[in-house]
């Protein structure tokens, strides 16, 4: 038996017995649900976007409901799941699919990555799950699983061995019947990279794939992927404004289209306490007061925030934002240190 065909196979019969069923978005040939829940799985762990999901399908049921909803309120209700260019792209999406699909997904990879936010991976894994195209994922549980099963040691920082290990993992699907096949296969190798061939502490003993494993055979499961190249980290400060204003209410400024928490509704923010201070009539500057600051981290970037606090016994207009009352600004996209801040008070 050729390790292509041991792999797939074996993968196939794991799943039915020890693989997860119980996920909200499995069981499942929606294309909507199972699209929704691969973009909130990204950089997201399953824990988290469990409630996210069943948050999203209760309110936009179908595509056609988020397309219709502004994306104000798909920001708000994904505030807290962070990476919110996901979220702007689902909404891109949603509509693209309503206005040039007539409300229906495309049923092949190839059409799907024509989408806003689907990429090469994403794409095969709606189309393999939905529809049983014959088309390999490659995200980072599966790359783990390839890796370490082949014994392929390539810098996969290189685009080159990325691609490499991608058309070898098309050698490995399911040979025939792939309506049942595929769905099954790519279930098995997303949920073996989460729950056994894990990061740091494989459980290689209960693998299915262990006696045919290369990495396992080495003893050095946790050699595999071999990645060099790492992320070029910086670092910005911004200073909050944290005005309130009697009784109940917070100016929130909504942020760019582009950058950093694009779209969000955020403190008023700027680049340093003395440009702060001189974007504020001269009557309010005396009452500021400075907060403990503290760090935020992003993927590539850390960001070290200084809110400074304003209490106005009014509200009063002012070009740095509206003022919004307590009981709207929970619906609001908002970044996560920014709620965190306002709900802690």
């Amino acid at each position: 038996m050729s390790k292509s065909l041991n792999f797939a196979d074996a993968l196939v019969a794991w799943q039915r017995t020890h693989g997860r069923h119980d996920l909200p978005w499995q069981n499942t040939q929606d294309p909507y649900a199972v699209w929704l829940s691969e973009i909130m799985l990204q950089q997201t762990q399953v824990t988290t976007v469990r409630d996210y999901f069943g948050r999203f399908m209760q309110r936009f049921p179908t595509v056609a409901d988020l397309a219709a909803a502004s994306q104000d309120e798909v920001l708000g209700l994904w505030s807290g799941l962070g990476y919110y260019s996901r979220a702007r792209n689902l909404h891109k999406a949603a509509l693209q699919v309503v206005a040039l699909h007539g409300g229906v997904f495309p049923r092949s990879a190839e059409a799907l990555t024509t989408l806003p936010g689907i990429g090469r991976s994403t794409a095969a894994a709606v189309a393999s799950l939905c529809f049983g195209e014959p088309v390999a994922i490659l995200d980072g549980n599966v790359k783990r699983v390839l890796t370490r099963f082949l014994g392929y040691d390539a810098d996969l920082a290189s685009s080159k061995n990325e691609r490499e290990l991608w058309n070898i993992a098309q050698t490995m699907l399911p040979r025939s019947d792939w309506p049942q096949t595929m769905p099954v296969f790519t279930q098995a190798v997303m949920d073996l990279g989460a729950t056994l061939c894990t990061p740091k502490q494989p459980r290689c003993p209960d693998c299915p794939l262990a006696a045919v494993c290369v990495a396992y055979s080495q003893g050095q499961p946790l050699k595999y992927p071999v990645k060099t190249k790492k992320l070029k980290r910086s670092a910005e400060s911004w200073w909050l404004l944290w005005a309130q204003a009697a009784p109940d209410k917070v100016l929130l400024q909504q942020r760019p289209q582009t950058g950093v928490w694009a779209g969000l509704f955020a403190l008023p923010m700027f680049a340093s306490l003395e440009s702060l201070r001189e974007a504020l009539p001269v009557a309010w500057r005396d009452q500021l007061q400075e907060c403990a600051a503290f760090k935020h981290v992003l993927t590539h970037k850390d960001l070290h925030l200084h809110p400074v606090r304003l209490s106005l016994g009014k509200a009063v207009a002012t070009d740095l934002g509206d003022w919004v009352a307590a009981k709207n600004w929970p619906e609001l996209g908002l970044p996560a240190p920014v709620r965190k801040l306002l709900t802690t008070g």
